[in-house]
């Protein structure tokens, strides 16, 4: 609880050990109300934009050190995206010994395995994916969860694919969407970029919106080269990396094949 109280930021730059306080610049994006213990929530922008979310989300957790990752999701999910692919993960800088993957029957069984994930304080974050318009998801639901990641410091990410906004109990709400990077020299690929907005935060405006490139290496967010860093995000000297956002599985008929309900990356 006194981890909740401390409001850490969930993504500052930096790689420092996991669960600890990273620094944050005054007036950045992110600390427009993502702070460590506390349930958030991430909208796709569009249902083209699902990779880019939860990309996002991924980094996330990555930049605040909050791993070991949990990842909920169910059957139905897996088999409307993909199965993820590992060297997806890799290129955003995910460790494989740091996800832990949960396949669930449906949404009840999603709900209560990230309740209980929610107070289990030896996770660093808890990824729920969810497709569609998951009427289970509501202030009820939302508001356990927050309880349960206030209790035990734990991130919940709520990534929600595929719906719209809806009320809940989250700390704070963003949009985001895939975003063009900036090229390398001889015209290479930069690094994943998003396109993300505020769309609430309690206890203060939403309204932010920008787009930020990241980078694997430093495990931070940086500005587009040449962009106006007067909005709040952090300068950086070091170029993006190449790399798509979060690439899944092309095949989807390979996601139709039985899985175990609970599978461990390394």
């Amino acid at each position: 609880m006194a981890a909740a109280r401390q409001g850490r930021r969930i993504a500052a730059g930096g790689g420092g050990a996991p669960g600890a306080a990273a620094p944050v610049a005054e007036g950045a994006w992110y600390g427009q109300g993502l702070t460590r213990g506390q349930l958030h929530e991430v909208y796709a922008g569009e249902a083209a934009d699902a990779a880019a979310a939860t990309g996002f989300s991924v980094a996330l957790a990555l930049a605040a050190a909050a791993l070991p990752l949990l990842w909920i999701r169910t059957e139905a999910a897996e088999r409307q995206a993909g199965r993820t692919l590992a060297g997806g993960l890799a290129e955003l800088g995910l460790p494989p010994s740091a996800l832990m993957l949960v396949v669930t029957a449906d949404e009840p069984a999603l709900l209560r395995t990230a309740a209980d994930a929610a107070r289990c304080a030896g996770v660093g974050t808890v990824l729920i994916e969810s497709w569609g318009l998951a009427p289970g998801l509501d202030l009820t639901a939302t508001r356990r969860l927050m309880l349960g990641a206030e209790a035990s410091g734990v991130t919940v990410l709520s990534v929600r694919l595929g719906a719209d906004p809806v009320p809940s109990a989250a700390a704070s709400r963003w949009r985001v969407a895939a975003a063009g990077s900036t090229a390398l020299a001889a015209d290479a690929p930069g690094g994943p970029a998003f396109e993300i907005e505020c769309l609430r935060r309690r206890g203060g405006p939403a309204g932010w919106r920008g787009r930020v490139e990241w980078n694997r290496d430093a495990r931070c967010f940086v500005p587009p080269e040449g962009a106006d860093t007067a909005g709040g995000v952090l300068p950086h000297d070091a170029a993006p990396l190449s790399g798509a956002g979060l690439p899944l599985a092309a095949d989807r008929a390979a996601a139709q094949r039985p899985a175990a309900p609970v599978r461990r990356a390394g």
